[in-house]
């Protein structure tokens, strides 16, 4: 890998850490078009296997804050990453039997439609004592096992974290707050990551050496975020906005060029 690569490279995951770090879920959706746009990656299907092994580093490495800060609700988070585990597992097969440019269509698609749902915005539950039990199994297994089917389904097909999926789904599950979904969420993204990752790499579709250099920068901006996001609290829900309308734009770029 020659140094403009690895220089592109550390950018890109700087890029995707700070963007995470500054507006939370969503940020790892950019990771597919920075590696075949910015970095060069010649094939979508290695930028999905290598963005999905980044993605769960990344996912697992937030996921130890959260838990110290008891802002998981394992059980659900369990119920919901199996089932999203065995969705992962089908939409990663699916994904790579799908010509590269009809999938990179779809996928510039789908990031019009979630900056959509970004501008929006999110609501919160309204239940933070709720918790999955012998008493709440009858209803709320069903939910969570079929929201985590559809949205495993969404990541392993696209090679994403899902954290904008899984969060709505956690809360229209559970009635979860949003603050403790979001740390389930984390549960959740680095068993999908994982499981898709584990496809690609079988098929040789992971670029192990551009994952290290993607982490390296992804850790540099996840701390330059959050020292930003401290100072820009105020503006949340304009940054929020803004990197909706970067979605958007992005996805739209994305499905012109694959057309």
């Amino acid at each position: 890998m020659d140094p403009a690569t690895i220089g592109l490279a550390l950018l890109s995951g700087a890029l995707i850490g700070l963007v995470l770090a500054l507006v939370g879920g969503g940020g790892s959706i950019l990771a597919v078009p920075l590696l075949i746009h910015v970095v060069g990656v010649d094939s979508p299907h290695a930028a999905i296997g290598t963005a999905a092994v980044a993605v769960a580093l990344n996912a697992a490495a937030g996921l130890a804050g959260h838990a110290r800060a008891a802002n998981v609700k394992w059980p659900c988070a369990v119920v919901f990453a199996g089932a999203g585990m065995i969705g992962a597992a089908l939409g990663a097969e699916l994904g790579k039997a799908i010509d590269g440019d009809a999938l990179l269509a779809t996928f510039g698609a789908l990031m019009i439609v979630v900056g959509g749902l970004m501008l929006r915005g999110r609501k919160g539950g309204a239940n933070p004592d709720v918790r999955l039990s012998a008493a709440s199994a009858g209803h709320l297994m069903p939910r969570l096992a079929g929201y985590g089917l559809a949205v495993g389904l969404l990541a392993g097909f696209f090679g994403i974290g899902g954290g904008f999926l899984i969060v709505p789904g956690l809360i229209a599950a559970t009635a979860m707050p949003i603050g403790i979904a979001v740390g389930t969420s984390l549960v959740v993204v680095t068993a999908l990551g994982a499981t898709t990752a584990t496809s690609y790499a079988l098929s040789g579709y992971v670029d192990w050496i551009l994952v290290a250099w993607l982490v390296a920068g992804g850790i540099a901006g996840t701390i330059a975020g959050r020292i930003a996001g401290k100072r820009l609290a105020a503006r949340k829900n304009l940054l929020d906005r803004g990197f909706a309308a970067v979605v958007i734009a992005v996805g739209a770029f994305v499905t012109a060029g694959a057309l």
